[in-house]
């Protein structure tokens, strides 16, 4: 990653346009007519196709790229597919790479990271430049312009219809058509954006994904066009309609609106002489046939832009789905390091050599991407095959494997040592930490022991004081009864006595009523205690 500066104390004095190869401004290929088309998919059948493409095949494409554009916009499926794989890439965070850790490879990264980032539309753009998946090639013309710090900048960049290209029939170079130049010129360097993709072996204009599923896009069409007819009609059955060998040309005519009459209206009239039959038709088994055949197409279409079907098509096993995942994911990073590439060529080498001259180090543009392999069995993997096996793995295929950046010179690195210390540490830390929460808890517990021993001492307390208190609130109760007792000649009579309502109340009304009441206060308040108390000693 480039390291951060001091904002433009180093980097170097901007060249000057008038210093360098002028770069141009405006657009030169802008041509408002570009968004109309001649619609070549209009009755579009196998031989109108192979006429379009052996007219690209001279080096005019601007059938074929039409074609390809309406290809995408008709099939919702073609379409899906295609930004698919664009997002892919689109999605993904990109950085810039300085050539070197030289001060001024430094100072080149810095300032083309902010002139990419100044870009506000630079996913746009990336997904304009990948529209060579699906044609093969793909052109986008820069604008120049000059910032306030006298910098050569991108003031923006614009998609160019692929049907503006053609080949010079002698020298099969590739020339750009313009308003000035309606025969074609040559692509101006430092101008254009150029990003070829080859799905296979040969020409450019033959390279798209697009040209390889033309004859399914074709095939599906008349499958689809036929499947509508079939739709119209399904269910409804055959009219057939007789008239007599005597019938005029006008009772004929007739007959024939009532037939299509009865199948939109329900409703006709016939002559007098003519008679209508209808035929149940039998066509369940039929109707399979033409989504069977779309699928088929679909899945050719998604086997050709995805490299397979499971993730883009319902069906397949888990296992399956996994490994035709990482055969898209190999067409990502392909796709990837290729776009890396022409943005290295034709966007970055020339904002650096207008504005530091020509001949310095040119910085990298890189993808991030997510390691789909499992990094602690890849681990162990290199560790056996360096330590038990002894084979020799370079330091900068580990460092690019598990996507680690390499120290740079009198930079502060990790020792083995210091890792070791680190888990060291990290060990303390979690006995520490285990017998602070063994002793928390251990605190806790007693605290909850020393709360409940408090409680159980003032429980004690007051039941010793209840008890106490109770033997002389039932010694005072007791007194008047006892006095009975002590005047009887008998412990008969007294018993006698005793049952005796009248007397007992007798004997109990000599007694203060002050003193009464006091006491049976007392005795409530000594029985709500005792309650408590048992309530406590009972959990």
């Amino acid at each position: 990653m480039a390291k951060k500066r001091n904002k433009r104390q180093s980097r170097a004095t901007p060249i000057l346009l008038d210093k360098v190869v002028r770069a141009e401004s405006g657009f030169i290929a802008r041509d408002v007519n570009d968004k109309y088309s001649e619609y070549p998919s209009s009755g579009l059948n196998p031989l109108r196709l192979a006429n379009i493409f052996k007219e690209a095949d001279v080096g005019n494409v601007r059938r074929q790229m039409e074609l390809f554009e309406e290809m995408e916009e008709k099939d919702t499926h073609l379409f899906s597919q295609l930004q698919t794989r664009k997002l892919a890439i689109t999605g993904l965070d990109w950085d810039i790479q300085e050539f070197s850790g030289d001060s001024k490879d430094i100072d080149i990264a810095e300032f083309v990271k902010e002139q990419l980032k100044a870009l506000e539309n630079i996913d746009d753009i990336f997904t304009d430049i990948l529209d060579c998946i699906g044609k093969g090639i793909s052109i986008s013309e820069i604008e120049w312009g000059i910032s306030t710090e006298g910098y050569n900048v991108i003031k923006s960049i614009e998609w160019v219809h692929p049907k503006k290209l053609v080949w010079d029939s002698t020298t099969d170079e590739m020339l750009i058509c313009t308003k000035e130049y309606p025969n074609g010129i040559k692509i101006p360097e430092n101008k254009f954006i150029v990003h070829k993709y080859k799905a296979k072996s040969g020409h450019p204009s033959r390279a798209g994904i697009l040209r390889i599923i033309a004859w399914m896009y074709v095939f599906k069409n008349y499958d689809v066009k036929d499947w509508v007819a079939f739709l119209e009609v399904f269910g409804m059955p055959l009219r057939l309609g007789k008239y007599d060998a005597s019938a005029s040309d006008m009772d004929r005519r007739a007959l024939k609106e009532a037939l299509v009459s009865l199948g939109s209206d329900g409703a006709g009239i016939i002559p007098s002489t003519a008679a209508i039959e209808f035929i149940e038709s039998n066509k369940t088994s039929s109707a399979d046939v033409y989504e069977s055949f779309a699928r088929y197409c679909d899945e050719q279409i998604s086997k050709a832009v995805l490299g397979q079907t499971l993730t883009a098509d319902s069906g397949g096993s888990y296992a399956q789905s996994k490994t035709h995942g990482e055969v898209r994911q190999d067409l990502t990073e392909a796709d990837a390091k290729a776009l890396a590439s022409t943005i290295r060529r034709y966007i970055i080498k020339p904002l650096v050599e207008f504005n530091f001259g020509t001949g310095c180090n040119i910085p990298h543009f890189q993808f991030a991407f997510a390691d789909t392999d499992d990094l602690k069995t890849v681990v162990d993997i290199y560790k056996t095959l360096s330590v038990d096996m002894g084979v020799a793995i370079p330091t900068s295929h580990i460092y690019k494997k598990f996507n680690i950046p390499q120290p740079e010179k009198g930079e502060d690195i990790c020792t083995l040592g210091q890792i070791k210390a680190i888990e060291e540490q990290k060990d303390e830390q979690k006995i520490v930490e285990t017998e602070q929460k063994a002793l928390t808890l251990k605190v806790e517990q007693n605290i909850e022991n020393m709360e409940q021993i408090k409680v159980q001492s003032i429980v004690d307390n007051v039941v010793s004081k209840t008890v106490e208190k109770s033997k002389k609130m039932f010694t005072g109760m007791l007194k008047p009864l006892m006095k009975i007792v002590e005047e009887s000649d008998s412990l008969e009579m007294a018993l006698e006595t005793l049952k005796d309502k009248d007397k007992i109340k007798e004997v109990y009304a000599d007694m203060e009523s002050v003193e009464l009441q006091d006491i049976l206060k007392q005795a409530m308040y000594i029985s709500n205690l005792l309650g408590r108390s048992i309530e406590v000693e009972n959990g």
